[in-house]
């Protein structure tokens, strides 16, 4: 069997290089190429040394048709980037998955609002289909264009799903406090995230309004049934990779009996994830640490009920460059092009 020839549009990012990493040793695919308009004709291993005899590409001009003769490209740009190749992408039988948030919101008009700008191509937002293969997988098999989710987003609704799903808890008060590492604002240089600024301090932001929240419901709203109640507050801490979500939920009092019908939440998510390969359910009384899933496409859960309370308390953590990005393209590529699902990802955690 032929190898995938596959792009990277925009592959000068920590999620660009989070894709060559894990694609330039992808048993299915051949990389053919890789973007870059300010660093055009530079050798990618010259930029990135990490990748010295693994990828052997020069970054090529967007626009000089290159991508268009892939079977799938991948866009690891800025928001409003993709919307703008998506159409002849398509149009060439290239499939698509964008790892920007260009066709993740259904709503066009909420996504302009949270965007600032207009869409370029609403027609197509309806055929996106949300890259969460725990919750999608048999759409994305058949998908052309595929709307990676945002790092923060899958730690959040891996963690709330089977609750949700289950119809066992209040959806009107849901809270997600989650912590993420400083590359989840990629690698333009900002002064926030200098290390003398992020460095040894902690603070919360967008608390206000972040541009995941719309997203986060609209995935929970999918697994309700119905729009849902949900305080979303993002904070920075002084690390460069990995997510930790700390999950709340009440239960109601239908939810009270049937979980007691499931033999305990425990016994709730280990039957919702058994199969899946890439969510690891802790045993009991667990407190997954983001090192553990560092350099890996696992998102690692723990469930707990603080004095058997009505509180139910989920910790995920995860990789925001892996699980939270380039690994759940690769993830999804691997469903839509019929490879097993687990192709280029069956990498440990770097510890320490």
């Amino acid at each position: 069997m032929s190898k995938l020839k596959a792009g990277i549009l925009g592959g000068t990012g920590y999620t660009g290089i989070e894709l060559l990493r894990i694609l330039g040793r992808h048993p299915s695919v051949e990389l053919s190429c890789i973007t870059s308009r300010s660093e055009t004709g530079r050798p990618v291993a010259d930029l990135f040394p990490s990748l010295r005899g693994v990828v052997s590409l020069d970054f090529t001009d967007p626009g000089d048709g290159a991508l268009e003769s892939c079977d799938v490209v991948f866009c690891a740009t800025p928001n409003g980037i993709a919307m703008q190749h998506a159409r002849s992408l398509l149009a060439a039988g290239t499939r698509l998955i964008d790892l920007s948030a260009d066709f993740r919101l259904r709503d066009v008009a909420e996504w302009e609002q949270w965007y600032g700008m207009a869409h370029a191509c609403p027609d197509l937002v309806p055929e996106a289909v949300y890259g969460l293969p725990e919750m999608f997988r048999e759409s994305i098999r058949g998908a052309r264009l595929v709307a990676n989710p945002g790092c923060y987003p899958t730690s959040v609704l891996l963690g709330f799903l089977p609750l949700v799903e289950a119809r066992l808890v209040k959806t009107d008060r849901l809270i997600a406090d989650a912590k993420s590492g400083v590359s989840g604002a990629g690698r333009s240089a900002k002064t926030d995230h200098a290390f003398c600024e992020a460095g040894d301090s902690f603070k919360a932001y967008g608390v206000a309004g972040h541009r995941h929240h719309p997203e986060i419901r609209q995935g929970l709203g999918d697994l309700a049934g119905h729009a849902v109640g949900l305080v979303f507050t993002p904070h920075l801490v002084p690390m460069i990779r990995g997510i930790h979500a700390t999950l709340y939920a009440q239960l109601d009092g239908a939810g009270s009996a049937d979980l007691q019908a499931l033999q305990a939440l425990q016994a709730l998510y280990e039957n919702r994830y058994a199969g899946e390969p890439f969510v690891d359910v802790m045993p009991q009384d667990s407190h997954p640490d983001t090192r553990s899933v560092r350099g890996s496409n696992i998102c690692r859960i723990a469930v707990h009920r603080p004095r058997d309370g009505n509180t139910v308390v989920i910790l995920a953590v995860e990789d925001n460059l892996v699980k939270g990005a380039a690994g759940q393209a690769v993830q999804n590529m691997n469903l839509m092009f019929g490879l097993d699902e687990t192709d280029g990802l069956d990498r440990v955690s770097l510890v320490p």
